[in-house]
Order: C-alpha cells, then sequence, then structure tokens
C-alpha cells in the first residue's frame, strides 16, 4: 500500500480511501512550473484526447463537475419551461436539477429489478407532447439497457443523455459507456475509481452539437475558436457559463488516467472477492447480491447488497458501524424528496425504487482494499442475525 497508515491499523474500515497513483503531485508541479493554471492548458488537453481515444467520442470536455457537464447538457439540448426529461428516481439530485435549472420537468419512472437502472420497458409510455429526451443513469457502472432505450428514442426523435456519473471504464455490448447517446457525462469526484477530487466531463458524440458544446463551456463565447486561430477575436455567442476546471485539476486527473486499467483491476479483483465471499448470504435469502448481465462489462464503481424487506436496516448499518465497518446506504428517491414533489413527476408507482432505497447497502470498496477488510465485513454480516433485528 501507498498510504502512511495502513489498513490494518486504521480504527475503522472507511467507506472510500482516494487513491493516489504517485504521479499527480508531480504533475500538479509541472502545471505550475509551465505557468498555465487556468483552464484548457497542456493537461487539460491530454486529458481531453486520452477521453476520445478511450470512449471513441466525437468531442470530450472535462468540467468541474459532472453536474456541470449536466448542466451543459440542458443547455446545449435548449431545454425550455415545461419540456419533460424521462429519468429514474432512483439516482443523484443532479440528474434532476440540471434540468429543473432550465424549467425542465423530470419524469420519473421505475427501475429494474436486477440491475436497478432505468426500465426501459417503461419509458414509451411516459412519453407526451413535451418530452424533449431520456437521461439513462448507469448505476454501479452497470449499463442500462441501451439498445431498447436507443430505439425509442429514435422513434420519438428524442435525444439521450447518458448519466455515466459512475461509468467510466464499463461498456455494454463492447462500447463505452457515454459513447452511445448523443452526450454522455462523467464524473471524477473523489468517490469515483478515477478521480481529480471534484470535476467531470462532457461527451459529445452528437457532431453537431460539438461547436456549441465548447461555447456553452467558454462563458458563452467563441474564445476556443479564438486559441485555436480560427477567428481574430472573441464575443459572446450565446448563453453559457464558467464550466472549465483549473489546470491543477487536470493535471492530478492525468495522473489518474494513465492507471485506469490497473485501477480498475484491482477494483474488479475486491468486487469479486465479495461476491464470492457474500455468496453463502444470498443462499441463505438473507440479501442479495448486484447483478451484472452477460453483455456487460463493470467497472466495479460499488458493491452493494439488498437486505431482505423484513430487515431493519438502520439496525444492520448501526451493527456494521459499532464495529468499526463504515457502510452507508445509498439514494433518497428524488420523486419522495420536497423539491422533486415540487418540480416533478411521476409516471406510474415506483414500488422497485422504494423498495430499492429502503434496503440498500453500499459496502466499503476502493483500491488495494484488503480482503482481510473484505471478510470482516462478510462476518459481521454473517454473525448478525437479521431475524434478531426485524
Amino acid at each position: 500500500m501507498t498510504d502512511d497508515v495502513t489498513q490494518a491499523t486504521r480504527k475503522i474500515i472507511p467507506f472510500n480511501w482516494p487513491h493516489m497513483t504517485g504521479k499527480e503531485l508531480h504533475y500538479v508541479a509541472q502545471a505550475h512550473n509551465n505557468g498555465r493554471l487556468a483552464g484548457d492548458g497542456p493537461f487539460t488537453k491530454k486529458c481531453h484526447g486520452w477521453l476520445e481515444d478511450c470512449i471513441g467520442c466525437k468531442k470530450s470536455l472535462l468540467t468541474h463537475s459532472c453536474t456541470a457537464a449536466l448542466e451543459m447538457s440542458a443547455l446545449l439540448l435548449d431545454i425550455q419551461p415545461g419540456d419533460e426529461i424521462i429519468m429514474p428516481s432512483y439516482t443523484f439530485v443532479s440528474t434532476a436539477n440540471a434540468f429543473v435549472l432550465r424549467g425542465g420537468v423530470p419524469v420519473f419512472v421505475d427501475i429494474r429489478n436486477d440491475t436497478l437502472n432505468l426500465n426501459e420497458n417503461l419509458i414509451e409510455a411516459a412519453i407526451t407532447s413535451k418530452t424533449r429526451a431520456i437521461v439513462p443513469v448507469h448505476y454501479a457502472g452497470v449499463s442500462c439497457e441501451m439498445d431498447r432505450i436507443l430505439e425509442i428514442a429514435r422513434h420519438h426523435g428524442l435525444p439521450v443523455v447518458e448519466d455515466a456519473a459512475q461509468g467510466l471504464m464499463s461498456t455494454y455490448k463492447g462500447r463505452p459507456l457515454g459513447s452511445l447517446g448523443s452526450l454522455g457525462t462523467l464524473s471524477f469526484h473523489e468517490t469515483k475509481n478515477l478521480i481529480s477530487g471534484e470535476g467531470g466531463a462532457l461527451l459529445v458524440n452528437d457532431e453537431t452539437l460539438v461547436e456549441r458544446a465548447e461555447v456553452i463551456r467558454e462563458k458563452g463565447t467563441n474564445r476556443s475558436q479564438f486559441f485555436r486561430g480560427q477567428v481574430d477575436k472573441y464575443t459572446w455567442q450565446e448563453v453559457g457559463s464558467s464550466f472549465l476546471p483549473g489546470e491543477l485539476v487536470a493535471a492530478f486527473l492525468w495522473g489518474q488516467l494513465g492507471d485506469a486499467e490497473k485501477i480498475t483491476s484491482n477494483r474488479l479483483e475486491s468486487w469479486q472477492t465479495y461476491h464470492r465471499i457474500l455468496a453463502p448470504l444470498e443462499q441463505n435469502e438473507l440479501l442479495r447480491r448486484p447483478v451484472v448481465p452477460d453483455h456487460c462489462s463493470h467497472n466495479a464503481h460499488m458493491y452493494y447488497v439488498l437486505v431482505s424487506p423484513q430487515v431493519d436496516r438502520a439496525k444492520v448499518l448501526k451493527r456494521l458501524k459499532e464495529c468499526g465497518v463504515d457502510a452507508v446506504f445509498h439514494y433518497i428517491p428524488l420523486h419522495s424528496a420536497p423539491a422533486g414533489r415540487k418540480f416533478s413527476r411521476t409516471n406510474g408507482p415506483l414500488p422497485v425504487t422504494d423498495r430499492v432505497s429502503d434496503t440498500l447497502i453500499r459496502l466499503p470498496l476502493w483500491y488495494d482494499l484488503e480482503e482481510t477488510a473484505q471478510e470482516k465485513v462478510a462476518e459481521i454480516l454473517s454473525e448478525f442475525s437479521f431475524k434478531a433485528i426485524v
């Protein structure tokens, strides 16, 4: 391990531990030595090239967060007040908020029972004359059923925005997540696999949107064209904002991207360890493990379990914490939140969403997580009789 404090000497097993490859601070210092700390410097361009090669998108643009990338998507699609956007309720608030900021109305449909992704079979019934986009969220780095979603989108003339915040290095039928919709968004938040503290990226797959994406990202100006020598001065072109990250963020990220395969492989080993040692608990119907379809490859972004609906999850979490394990639950469904009730609507009941929200537990997972720590987690779950806490 590269940490000064090893996992064995920590008082708790943390939920997350940000990984450093050892190159990040060198690149940060190099960025300073370059005399360029504002956005779109040499390291930003390196990251753009890497993402375009890895994902195969027409254009990648680093942003200061995945939230910013989603907000850019809403601007690019010219979302107007009253426009409807179909998405799951079981997602982070940014998925909805980006469109609500433009006056859009999130329309929530339920998720699948297996992957916990947007249920593609419920999308078409939610489409109205006001629908302007479909936003699938690739939960836990496992792809939504994109063939069907894209088919529905083509039939109704709708763009698809992939919220792939958790999905870098994952694929659907061999195609990288973020490359399938008109637009895709990524996150490099410290809890993700590849990190820059805060940070994100907009992936543009529709070539007709590339030029506007650059303008919107640069405060609504054609500044990017000016720096490429395509115009002799830059001017205000349309509504935009400052969505660029600083060069120090890009330099840190560049240190991560170079080890992307190694980081993903290491996390997959830990994911498989959890999957193996928790299998007996699933066989005894005490919990359910994640489901990954054969046609999807995932990046081991998270490992979660779904406890039996009869189990008091709060007591399970409390017991884990008492034993030094920092496990957490995940999203409170957006449709049940105060802002969700105010700004959005649901299309039909969301029973799977509600059940998952009440029963899901995320287990600690990070680069170089020791198997002994995972065995401790499994032992606590196994020894702590669920029947006793109903």
